[in-house]
């Protein structure tokens, strides 16, 4: 099966499916691999894999401590590469999406990032700071790969951009469920749902809700009116000052995963 029909399959199951969100090197390399592993053996769909950065403009405190660390402790993006395809070699094989911002992958060399990134086991890319009118170079390498391409709508996009958003992503879109940096929040937008139906009238792509989730009631709203719910401060919050990270990782996603579960077995 190829890389995106892997990626498309897992929206395709009667439910929601969960996308956990994780730094790739917080807090070490090895520990951080280590995590990936318990997210995925408790219930992860897919999984979202941050590339540390030292401008992280969409991302919330939380995101950013964690991305910072991780600098500090050595990760670069040839080391995240590297890390993704250790986790394939320990036998994950539900999608993997990069995450992270332009300017690192323009030094490393966008074709040469693109292939690599292939050849470690990638399913695609989200990148919030690339805007769909300024990404057909990536496109095109995304499209020879058989890679995704995801790119981000925000509540306050007018019809114009949505429909733009919408045609250019592929694998999923990824709506941003507040105007906004990501980080956990007490409550979910009360408009999420009528913008959520709004999208959809552009498009029968999957949509995915990320940004502010960080409790298993507020995944399981969202799964009711989303195909996907990316959940990543929260998880972060989890697993830090535990003393078994991975432990903590995997009750986080199990947790995550049986509320939104219940959704289907209510509607059995």
């Amino acid at each position: 099966m190829k890389r995106n029909e892997e990626l498309h399959a897992v929206f395709k199951q009667g439910r929601a499916a969960l996308m956990p969100y994780f730094t790739l090197g917080y807090p070490d390399m090895q520990t951080s691999l280590d995590i990936i592993e318990a997210c995925a053996a408790n219930g992860a769909d897919l999984i979202e894999l941050g590339i540390p950065f030292s401008d992280p403009l969409a991302d919330g405190p939380t995101i950013q401590r964690s991305t910072q660390i991780a600098l500090q402790n050595g990760a670069t993006l040839a080391k995240c590469l590297a890390g993704l395809e250790s986790l394939r070699r320990r036998g994950i094989t539900i999608p993997l999406i990069l995450m992270g911002y332009i300017n690192p992958i323009l030094s490393y060399g966008l074709e040469q990032f693109v292939s690599d990134a292939y050849s470690a086991g990638a399913h695609g890319f989200i990148i919030p700071d690339l805007p769909p009118d300024e990404a057909a170079p990536f496109q095109t390498l995304c499209k020879q790969s058989d890679l995704a391409l995801i790119f981000l709508i925000a509540p306050n996009s007018p019809d114009e951009r949505i429909k733009l958003v919408t045609e250019q992503s592929t694998g999923f879109v990824y709506l941003v469920s507040i105007t906004g940096i990501t980080g956990a929040r007490e409550e979910l937008p009360q408009d999420l749902q009528e913008f959520a139906s709004r999208v959809r009238t552009f498009t029968d792509k999957p949509i995915a809700v990320g940004f502010g989730i960080s409790t298993p009631e507020q995944a399981r709203a969202v799964g009711e009116i989303a195909d996907g719910v990316i959940i990543g401060s929260a998880l972060i919050k989890a697993v830090t000052d535990t003393p078994d990270y991975a432990r903590a990782a995997g009750n986080f996603v199990r947790n995550i995963k049986n509320a939104m579960e219940l959704i289907t077995g209510e509607n059995t």
